[in-house]
């Protein structure tokens, strides 16, 4: 009989293989007895430093079990339906319309992955950035040079079946069951082309470099998209794009679709030796071989909220711009999450009271500060930067020596609070000292904070209703994290299975 079992505790360096004991000890069975075998989730405890200990939930059973299989029943159409963008949304909606028989059409304004890597890596050394193929455009969207994070605050059995496609797309096999499972950038772009070559395997195709134009309707109806002056005729259209495709904002507002502004954050990218972060979370235990670096999710509650957002434990700050004359930033790191520094953005939520009621407004506030940031860092991609210490004094950073900044193309020192509305400003100046008061040494002096985050979600959201259908423009779907209905890798691609599962119900 298939048996859970809750709260197994392992210290760090213990064998998983105890795991496997203590549940045939439980059953009253030899461990070689136990045909199947299943970490369910892995979390780690450390609230208490002297007894920082792994927390395991498993299911064992002295009969076989077959793995999950996530297929979808064949389905006709007189059109193949069209999937604009190809980030975690776009990716898995054309997955799934794939696995039914669809053949979908995907239109990626960026680069595959293999160019896009070469172009990203260009701009971090040489300032030279690509407007359509970044950090922000192109296969995989965003999350292709971010932490990788797999964790979200959805609860949705698509999460599952997201997880799983990794799985067999080459993630390692421990995204099953750890609490916060990640990916890293260098595991991403492999996992992303499998995912890309299964799609054309099934009788997807995906154009790249070729952004969406326009639509096609006959009255209320989609009949077809534009591709440049190439008509693709359609009757379903997935708008899959990521939270920067702010020409494709503007097109969605001429052409009348109910679009919304919605409240999102702004704010500072902040690095820390990852050393301090280890002592602040494990106390004597850090430095241990068997505990992963640490991380951190911190609020604050007063004039604004201000929040950590995105944490990165040994990772970098990276150039994250998608249009020139702009400077943005975001966190990254590899699967090893090896390097010297941890990062994260330090953020405050703005809305319509800073910006505007206007649809569009929300994002020419980001645009206002991010041209703000390529002015204060010289106009050649350069990043504003300043010390943590210096920033609460509200004085001039001379250099910057203890905290090495990691942003490329380099940084440039800056009073940052002259970027931001004196109330976000004065709100990250009160949470500082709040934040350090609950993970201490967060307000070192010597800290790095770099300029600017803008692009923690989109400014905007496009509506849908029960049907996930644009009201009063019948086969067109918002989905995802670029029209308002998600909010990372995993929200995102959850979102593109039920978008897809949709389309196909309908079908």
């Amino acid at each position: 009989m298939l048996t859970t079992f809750q709260n197994l505790k392992l210290k760090p360096g213990e064998p998983l293989s105890a795991l496997r004991e203590e549940a045939a000890r439980r059953m009253n069975v030899s461990p070689s007895a136990l045909v199947h075998f299943r970490i369910l989730k892995q979390s780690l405890d450390a609230r208490k430093k002297q007894d920082i200990h792994f927390c395991f939930s498993v299911e064992a059973d002295t009969l076989p079990h077959a793995p999950p299989v996530f297929d979808y029943p064949r389905k006709e159409s007189d059109f193949r339906p069209v999937v604009v963008g190809f980030g975690p949304a776009g990716i898995f909606c054309a997955l799934a319309l794939s696995k039914a028989g669809l053949r979908p059409v995907v239109l990626e304004r960026g680069a595959c992955v293999e160019e896009r890597t070469a172009a990203v890596q260009t701009f971090w050394k040489e300032g030279r950035l690509d407007p359509d193929t970044n950090v922000q455009f192109g296969e995989g969207g965003a999350g292709t040079f971010s932490d990788g994070k797999l964790t979200t605050q959805i609860n949705s059995p698509l999460c599952r079946e997201v997880l799983h496609e990794f799985v067999q797309a080459g993630a390692p096999e421990e995204i099953l069951w750890l609490a916060k499972p990640h990916l890293g950038t260098d595991k991403l772009s492999g996992i992303v082309r499998t995912l890309r070559e299964k799609i054309l395997s099934l009788g997807g195709e995906v154009l790249f470099r070729t952004p969406l134009t326009d639509f096609r309707f006959e009255g209320s109806r989609l009949s077809g998209v534009y591709a440049g002056d190439r008509l693709i005729p359609t009757d379903r259209a997935v708008l899959a794009c990521g939270h920067s495709a702010r020409d494709l904002y503007g097109l969605l507002a001429e052409r009348g679709l109910p679009l919304v502004g919605k409240a999102f954050s702004v704010g500072l990218r902040v690095e820390h030796p990852q050393k301090l972060i280890d002592r602040a979370q494990y106390g004597p235990m850090a430095g241990h071989p068997a505990l992963p670096p640490a991380d951190y999710k911190l609020v604050h509650h007063g004039r604004r909220s201000v929040y950590t957002f995105c944490m990165c434990p040994g990772g970098r700050v990276v150039a994250s711009s998608s249009a020139p004359g702009e400077v943005v930033t975001n966190g990254m790191s590899r699967y090893d999450r090896a390097e010297e520094n941890a990062n994260s953005a330090l953020l405050v939520g703005v809305d319509a009271k800073d910006f505007g009621p206007s649809p569009l407004d929300g994002v020419r506030f980001q645009q206002r500060l991010e041209r703000a940031a390529f002015e204060a860092g010289g106009g050649n991609y350069c990043a504003p930067a300043q010390r943590l210490g210096d920033f609460l004094k509200g004085g001039l950073s001379s250099g910057f020596s203890a905290v090495r900044p990691t942003y490329r193309p380099g940084v440039v020192p800056f009073r940052l609070d002259k970027l931001f509305p004196e109330e976000i400003a004065l709100s990250l100046k009160e949470g500082i000292p709040a934040l350090d008061r609950k993970l201490r040494g967060f307000a070192l002096p010597d800290a790095v904070l770099t300029g600017v985050e803008t692009r923690s979600s989109a400014p905007v959201r496009l509506l849908r209703g029960e049907d996930l259908q644009c009201p009063g423009f019948s086969g067109l779907y918002p989905c995802g994290e670029g029209c308002g209905y998600a909010g990372g890798i995993m929200s995102a691609a959850a979102d593109g299975l039920r978008v897809a599962r949709q389309i196909l119900q309908e079908l």
